[in-house]
């Protein structure tokens, strides 16, 4: 019997691919000054791909989607967005939106460098990712 829509990814994620946090970045810049936000998937512990919500709304201020527009995906690790004021911090609405995604979230902030990010747990723990490969 299935009684849940949400399927996440048990296994621990260890890193995130270099090339996606790239892309990451990437798409930082092109929404800015408008926030973006994506669902992250893991391959083998690694968080390596993106999937970017259909009916997604962007704002200066924020992005958000429709949960019920998520695909299944047994992969699902988490989230990501940017915050266009460059904190890295996550705000009170992004500790509401975490634990609904998934358990690893990433925010990057203006200018989108390979130092503008940071990872989270879905409570708003700061959790160190390797960034691999």
């Amino acid at each position: 019997m299935f009684t849940s829509p949400k399927l996440f990814s048990r296994m621990a994620i260890r890193g995130i691919s270099r090339d996606l946090l790239a892309m990451l970045f990437e798409l930082g810049r092109e929404h800015h000054p408008n926030e973006f936000v994506a669902v992250l998937r893991e391959r083998d512990g690694i968080i390596r791909d993106l999937d970017l919500v259909p009916g997604t709304i962007v704002r200066e201020e924020s992005a958000s989607f429709f949960i019920d527009m998520l695909p299944l995906d047994i992969h699902q690790a988490g989230s990501a967005h940017s915050h266009p004021n460059g904190v890295l911090s996550p705000s009170p609405a992004d500790l509401r939106f975490f634990p609904t995604v998934g358990r690893y979230h990433i925010i990057v902030g203006y200018p989108y460098g390979e130092r503008d990010w940071r990872s989270y747990r879905a409570d708003g723990r700061p959790v160190r990712l390797e960034v691999v490969g």
